[in-house]
């Protein structure tokens, strides 16, 4: 568990206040003598000089000195440095000091802690179907989201993201950041040195694909599921993109709803589509070792051969910027960069995304004010600005893409906000926690060692409860 001390707020908001954009973000914070700023003293107890931030946005919450709220997450290092550098100005100004603890183990400690009466202040859920799970078994655990924060939803939102964080009628969560998982990373020296250009069809790609298999010595593609207890989803991300471009975004939804059975027809074309590249060895798996090695070289590792010139292309989602190693240029001219997964549809274009979800246990006014803050265009700007490697975006239409550090992060905000864009959240994570985070991980693994896709659909279809 980490907390932020005073003096690290005022480290981390000396900085922030530098930001050409910072009027965007903080606007007044108020100070006993009324003149605008926060007077602090230095560590012999003289006086500094005044803070530039302004706390007027905060004024709403009132005063909330010397409380503190505990936020508990699957969010940890590198990315729980921004989260907490975002929150800054909220704890400056109000008074309230956030208490972060991040945890890889998160999803079933969550559920321990509920269970025993232990539950933190506010969890940042990854998962709808969480989400639907506690709501369900533990009635009264989670708390509706108070009127302030339904507010910045229905305004800085679409209905669809407020619809994930709603059950049964009652909206309980608000988004807090937004995945988009539909990239492939490349080297662009690699392409510009050989002639190749980035696909803009699906057909496209896997022309390209068939053209390095047969031109260069390095393979294709390289790709790892490997996660530990979660070893598989970066795979399931696959299938995903795929159902969305082969069967279509209404199909897809049928699928997660169960409307249609996972071993439907038009899934298994996707799971065989997918198959094309990840089961064939002539074009995977590049640097790493064969279609089997997939199960076994860890995701955060596996888009590592391009950096050596071994593999040329690696599909993974926009916070896979943050797992590139220190020094990696990520840009249209650097060592790596990505392109939208594409697609042979014209009408649409599919996005796969995910994101996670605000939920409180308790309704303090120091809760609600913090959940208020994090559905607010104040935050999704101050948490851009506090994100200077990249690697993270928002669906809040609040967030200006100029805040947004690298060029990646506001490629990935442009994708997001395509017009012909359908964003389709993340299927796994909507099914039920037994399928979406058991037999279809499982799957993966089976499949990619050897497994017949009809075996492995079938035997995911025959685990969906009933």
């Amino acid at each position: 568990m980490t907390t932020r001390t005073t003096a690290a707020r005022r480290r981390g908001l000396a900085a922030v206040a530098g930001g050409a954009s910072l009027a965007l973000l903080l606007a007044a914070c108020s100070d006993p003598d009324g003149e605008g700023g926060v007077a602090e003293e230095t560590a012999d107890g003289g006086a500094a000089t005044e803070s530039s931030i302004d706390c007027a946005a905060y004024d709403e919450f009132g005063d909330l000195e010397g409380t503190s709220v505990s936020v508990y997450t699957s969010i940890v290092e590198p990315e729980q440095q921004t989260q907490e550098d975002s929150y800054d100005a909220f704890e400056e100004c109000t008074g309230v000091e956030v208490v972060y603890e991040g945890s890889r183990e998160f999803e079933a400690q969550l559920l321990v802690r509920v269970q025993a009466g232990n539950a933190p202040d506010i969890a940042y859920l990854p998962q709808p179907g969480l989400l639907n799970t506690i709501v369900s078994d533990y009635p009264d655990a989670i708390l509706p989201a108070p009127d302030a924060t339904v507010a910045n939803v229905d305004e800085f939102f679409s209905e669809t993201w407020k619809e994930y964080g709603t059950v049964d009628g009652t909206f309980y969560a608000a988004p807090l950041g937004a995945n988009a998982k539909s990239f492939v990373w490349y080297s662009p020296t690699m392409f510009s040195e050989a002639g190749y250009e980035v696909p803009q069809t699906w057909t496209e790609m896997m022309d390209l694909t068939e053209t390095i298999a047969g031109e260069q010595e390095a393979l294709p593609w390289c790709a790892g599921v490997e996660s530990g207890d979660a070893t598989g989803w970066p795979g399931t991300d696959w299938i995903e993109d795929v159902v969305l471009r082969t069967a279509g975004p209404d199909v897809y939804e049928q699928w997660y709803n169960h409307e249609i059975p996972f071993n439907d027809p038009q899934i298994v074309e996707a799971w065989e589509a997918t198959g094309e590249i990840l089961k064939n060895p002539d074009y995977v798996n590049a640097g790493l070792g064969g279609v089997d090695s997939i199960a076994t070289t860890a995701w955060t590792d596996a888009g590592f051969p391009i950096l050596d010139g071994n593999c040329w292309m690696h599909r993974a989602a926009n916070f896979y910027q943050t797992q590139w190693p220190s020094g990696t240029e990520v840009s249209e001219s650097g060592d790596v960069f990505a392109f939208y997964l594409p697609t042979d549809q014209t009408d649409v274009k599919p996005v796969l995304g995910g994101g996670e979800f605000v939920a409180a246990f308790d309704d303090r006014p120091e809760v609600q004010a913090f959940q208020t803050y994090l559905a607010s265009a104040d935050w999704a700007n101050e948490k851009a600005l506090a994100t200077p490697e990249g690697g993270w975006v928002s669906a809040n239409t609040g967030l200006d893409p100029a805040n947004l550090q690298t060029e990646f992060d506001q490629l990935a905000a442009e994708v997001l906000s395509d017009e012909a864009a359908v964003v389709a959240f993340d299927a796994s994570d909507l099914m039920p926690g037994d399928v979406g985070a058991g037999t279809f991980w499982t799957g993966i693994v089976d499949w990619l060692t050897g497994a017949s896709t009809q075996d492995v659909v079938d035997r995911i279809e025959n685990s969906w409860p009933e």
